[in-house]
């Protein structure tokens, strides 16, 4: 490393190309992955445009301050073009893409009839599916199979098949299903050995959302999780995809409410602002909120919200002003508001001398509009990752979860302006630029410019 300009050549990347298709495979075609996929569509044909996608708007500065260049993320490193994306995916119910996005009501009709003939092309193959881990949701377009190896395999082969027809040279999978109920690490999820042994036995420890991973892994898909499930986060998944060179992500995409937490705790924490309490409720009527309905899917989704705090506040470090505080996570299903989710916060907080005030956020988002994006980022920058032969985890990408993972030495960062500054500096290392500290004081001690 060099000291005056945080340079790290070494780690640099040949980055092969990103020639040909690229299969986007989404276990749950649901709101969030057809109002990604009409999008893209509406965004090829010039109707619309990517607003919320890093990938897509975002400029990132190059080079110091006196000679600053800005580029285009999409055009500082070599991402897939949106005109090579090729949707499929899995889903419990039969319907298309299209009456898919119409039932979930996200987009309007007007808003989807120019993309009809695109969205009906996606027709879901049958999903991997038990009903004790997603107990709100039943539906027909089920595999079946004697053993959990059985349907992983089948999984496999639904890569592969549509890898050829849709003629992609390369895949990548992101869960954009239900959250699953709430599951801790088991024995079955240590070791390789010990998870495939419960594939065949039909361990009841093992939900489907890790059987979409490992299959994934299996055929070399790179994988991210957009649910609080386990999913990938396990011993025996990680280490898979470390040893065969497939990237990985997750978990639970950071969309509402806990996008406006580490925005706002941050700020208090930087500014050493006491918390006395922080009060959470959403109201949604969308699937996910039907699902999130049964407590044990909740306590998934709460575990998620609720590590956010802690990690961003380090109460261990800061035991005045953080110690103590009152923490709650409400969600309610509400059918009328279909996918405009509410997300309310009343924060307590206490400032100068221990005096009291407060802050109040009335949070009136679309949450599959909001997730959308995200997917399209996470796709690209995998797709990225794979190319540049990064393999397991991709703590970079943490600025899209709630519950990011890490390695299992290293807490996770959850700092939403840290996690942006890691990913652009990752970005910036593997095209071999400059890295930004934004200490400035080179400008005004005399080290040059």
């Amino acid at each position: 490393m060099n000291d005056r300009t945080s340079f790290y050549p070494e780690l640099a990347k040949k980055i092969a190309p990103p020639e040909g298709r690229l299969a986007v495979l989404l276990p749950g075609l649901g709101a969030v992955s057809t109002t990604l996929i009409a999008g893209v569509h509406l965004i090829r044909k010039g109707l619309a445009k990517p607003f919320g996608s890093v990938t897509q708007m975002q400029k990132l500065r190059l080079g110091k301050r006196t000679h600053p260049r800005h580029t285009f993320i999409k055009d500082l490193v070599p991402l897939a073009g949106l005109d090579d994306l090729a949707f499929g995916g899995w889903d419990i119910f039969t319907d298309n893409a299209y009456e898919a996005a119409r039932k979930a009501g996200v987009l309007t009709p007007e808003a989807l009839a120019p993309v009809k003939s695109e969205l009906e092309d996606v027709t879901p193959m049958p999903a991997v599916f038990e009903r004790e881990w997603v107990k709100n949701l039943d539906g027909p377009n089920v595999k079946k199979a004697p053993t959990k190896m059985h349907l992983a395999e089948k999984l496999v082969e639904d890569i592969a098949a549509f890898r050829r027809a849709s003629g992609a040279s390369r895949a990548v999978m992101v869960w954009c299903g239900s959250t699953e109920v709430y599951a801790q690490q088991k024995p079955v999820h240590q070791t390789l050995e010990s998870f495939e042994k419960g594939l065949k036995e039909n361990s009841p420890d093992i939900p489907p959302s890790m059987i979409y991973a490992y299959a994934a892994i299996a055929s070399g898909t790179p994988y991210a999780n957009g649910a609080p499930n386990l999913s990938v986060d396990v011993p025996a998944l990680m280490d898979m995809a470390r040893a065969r060179g497939v990237p990985i992500a997750g978990k639970d995409f950071k969309t509402g409410q806990t996008l406006m937490k580490t925005i706002i705790a941050p700020g208090l924490k930087a500014r050493m602002l006491g918390l006395q309490g922080w009060f959470s409720t959403n109201i949604l009527g969308n699937r996910d909120g039907e699902v999130l309905d049964d407590p044990g899917s909740f306590r998934s989704k709460e575990v998620s919200k609720a590590s956010v705090l802690d990690a961003i506040l380090q109460p261990d470090l800061y035991p005045e002003l953080y110690r103590d505080y009152f923490h709650k996570v409400r969600i309610e299903y509400y059918p009328p508001r279909g996918d405009a989710k509410e997300g309310w916060d009343n924060i307590d907080i206490v400032g100068w001398l221990g005096q009291p005030m407060q802050i109040k956020i009335d949070f009136l988002c679309r949450d599959s509009i909001l997730a959308a994006p995200v997917v399209l980022d996470l796709l690209l920058f995998l797709d990225l990752a794979s190319r540049a032969k990064l393999s397991g985890i991709q703590e970079w990408l943490s600025f899209y979860f709630k519950s990011p993972m890490s390695r299992p030495d290293l807490k996770p960062e959850h700092d939403l302006f840290v996690q942006h500054l890691k990913l652009a500096n990752t970005l910036r290392i593997l095209v071999g630029e400059e890295v930004l500290d934004h200490s400035g004081l080179d400008y005004y001690e005399g080290a040059g410019a």
